[in-house]
């Protein structure tokens, strides 16, 4: 019998945040998140509860967990798309029908008593965190920035009745075998024709003080219209640039600024630190701390983080500028290649900008709806 439990007490809390670390002992593929920064959840004061409100259930059978789940009502997604929606997250089970079941109608009950009448996900707070669930790539090392499952998950979330709503692909970006000269061109003369220069910071707090407001400002804009994104908050903002002075280098930024001296494209990469947290299940012991400060130091793959255009000049070919960036990016760190994480497969205008590089799409991910009915 499956006994499906809200998550109350400091031991329930524990067993939410080790169930996955238990799951996935010695895969591979597996890249924990940071332990301290999951345990902020359960914090009264956690940042996304201004806008949100959350629940989390753990399954048991016969006293032994089986499987997590989290609820999630994004109150500021909803106002923006005038839906009313309830995000699931952070699930993780056992392969057992059962089980999921249980899980999945604990959270669909909890979103009916908040009067809502759709569940989708997974989804976290905000796109910051980690979303979509893997569908192909089984076999291939997760990012930092997303979640590995295994692949009985999909047959389980559709056995509850849950259907595709998006999918994102994710590929591994190469250098080409030669420079490609004809798009170093085409950036100069983009760079000439409007106008733009790159915008500099002698260290990573200048780099904030002079475009932290203007690059959270040109993120909303170019995102808004984006799926399950949320507008930043004071919050949110302070713990991206916490997170920003941890991991960022200067090298891996791109800000383009136009006469006027405002941020008009900007381009973040990030170390990959996927390998340096595994070992340690998340744990920032001192051993996790020097392989963290030795893959941001000598990084061999690149994460793509965050890639905006403000909207008039969308259509203008500054994409071009960015990929020649990311190129003299690679070339310079002598990575083995870049992941560019998620990318909406109806977003052509990404996707195409990795057509400029020899690219293998290896990860596919997605996202599931389901629509309720009060009384079932």
């Amino acid at each position: 019998m499956i006994t499906v439990c809200e998550v109350k007490t400091k031991k329930q809390q524990r067993e939410f945040l080790n169930f996955p670390l238990q799951l996935y002992r010695g895969n591979p593929c597996f890249v924990p998140p940071l332990y301290g920064d999951e345990k902020k959840m359960f914090r009264k004061d956690y940042i996304y509860y201004d806008t949100c409100e959350a629940v989390y259930y753990n399954a048991y059978r016969g006293g032994e967990m089986v499987g997590r789940i989290s609820g999630i009502l994004q109150k500021a997604s909803n106002e923006k798309t005038g839906e009313r929606r309830v995000r699931f997250t952070r699930f993780d089970a056992v392969d057992d029908q059962a089980v999921a079941d249980g899980l999945f109608a604990a959270v669909e009950r909890w979103a009916l008593e908040k009067g809502m009448d759709t569940v989708c996900g997974p989804l976290g707070f905000s796109d910051l965190e980690r979303e979509g669930l893997l569908v192909e790539g089984f076999d291939q090392l997760s990012t930092f920035e997303e979640q590995y499952n295994a692949e009985y998950y999909g047959r389980l979330i559709e056995g509850c009745g849950y259907q595709k709503e998006v999918d994102w692909l994710e590929s591994k970006i190469y250098l080409p075998e030669k420079p490609d000269e004809k798009l170093e061109k085409m950036a100069d003369f983009i760079m000439h024709r409007y106008h733009l220069r790159y915008g500099t910071a002698k260290n990573t707090r200048e780099f904030i003080r002079l475009y932290g407001d203007p690059f959270f400002n040109l993120l909303d804009v170019a995102y808004a219209d984006i799926y399950g994104t949320v507008p930043f908050t004071p919050g949110m903002k302070k713990m991206m640039i916490s997170n920003f002075m941890l991991i960022i280098d200067l090298k891996h930024v791109a800000v383009l600024l136009n006469e006027e001296n405002e941020v008009v494209c900007l381009g973040i990469c990030f170390p990959s630190i996927a390998k340096a947290v595994q070992k340690s299940s998340g744990h920032l012991t001192p051993a996790a701390l020097l392989r963290l400060l030795k893959a941001i130091k000598r990084p061999k793959i690149i994460d793509l983080g965050l890639v905006a255009v403000a909207p008039e000049y969308a259509n203008k070919g500054v994409g071009a500028v960015i990929s020649a960036a990311l190129m003299r990016m690679l070339r310079e760190d002598g990575v083995e290649y870049a992941e560019t994480n998620l990318n909406l497969e109806t977003n052509y205008s990404i996707l195409n900008q990795w057509k400029r590089f020899k690219s293998v799409q290896h990860k596919r991910r997605r996202s599931y709806i389901k629509h309720l009915e009060a009384g079932k």
